[in-house]
């Protein structure tokens, strides 16, 4: 399999290129160049199977061969080593708790197979990777504890002044080792824009292997696709459809579930979920881009 950019401006590449890469040369995400379907009684035994086991299955779609089959079942048991609970709220109702990893966000999934990732090709290639995060808060706690440590890898974190909570903050910034912190004067997007700055910028990328641990890049957006089938997996006996409302923000996280949907996870229907943070709907209504804090 190969990955293209979705600017399709630049050559496709490996799995490994595009998660080292993060972004491509031309400014683009990458993206699959097919989205390969499971078997086609995959999903009724999922129901029966390990949340473990559902990702390693569907991770191997994409990983192998460029993280062997072996190595990939250890980064899979050891990035997903917490609960995934799904309750029932009411007839009929399910809550999906996510919320269980270290950092208590729903982004300790992509951010701990990531690191684990990149981990495994930093030491395959002998080369150190600078990892370039922009957060708002919960994207950065993650990425901070899940690449602690890790050898081969630096993390430099930008996040907005005054726009994170107190312990998220303290979450960010009290890590020390290979993780650094910076605050930025200005706004979310203005630390995204930098982070995408320093990626085009053929100086730097010379100097420093630099990849993204944002949902920018595939190795933190696609390991988001194994609760939704995991969910689904669980709910298709059920006798009714599937329908799940995604809390949204930048449509990261549902885009890895519309991903699981495509490989043939049993979900009906999304409906993305949002709060004042209303700047995609907003675009797809007036054709205007208008990014705020």
């Amino acid at each position: 399999m190969k990955f293209e950019s979705l600017n399709r401006k630049s050559a496709p590449v490996s799995l490994r290129e595009a998660v080292m890469q993060g972004l491509a040369p031309d400014g683009g995400l990458y993206f699959p160049d097919s989205i390969p379907a499971m078997p086609s009684n995959f999903f009724d035994d999922a129901a029966l199977m390990s949340f473990q086991d559902i990702a390693y299955e569907m991770a191997k779609r994409y990983f192998v061969p460029d993280i062997p089959e072996a190595e990939l079942r250890r980064i899979t048991d050891d990035a997903f080593s917490f609960d995934v609970p799904l309750k029932e709220i009411e007839p009929d109702t399910y809550v999906l708790e996510l919320f269980h990893g270290p950092t208590a966000a729903f982004k300790d999934f992509g951010a701990r197979f990531m690191a684990r990732t990149l981990g495994y090709f930093a030491k395959e290639t002998g080369k150190e990777i600078t990892i370039l995060v922009a957060t708002s808060g919960d994207t950065g706690s993650a990425v901070a504890h899940g690449f602690l440590n890790v050898p081969g890898i630096r993390v430099v974190i930008l996040y907005p002044k005054g726009k994170v909570s107190p312990l998220q903050e303290k979450q960010l910034t009290g890590m020390g080792g290979n993780i650094t912190t910076l605050e930025v004067d200005g706004v979310f997007d203005d630390c995204q824009r930098l982070v995408k700055k320093a990626f085009i910028d053929s100086d730097i990328s010379e100097k420093r292997s630099l990849s993204s641990a944002n949902s920018i890049n595939l190795g933190r957006l696609l390991p988001q696709m194994f609760y939704y089938a995991y969910a689904s997996a669980r709910l298709q006996g059920r006798g009714k459809p599937v329908a799940i409302s995604v809390p949204s923000g930048n449509f990261g996280n549902l885009t890895a579930g519309l991903i699981a949907k495509r490989m043939g996870a049993p979900i009906e229907r999304f409906i993305a979920a949002t709060n004042e943070n209303s700047v995609v709907p907003e675009y797809l209504e007036t054709g205007n881009y208008n990014p705020r804090a």
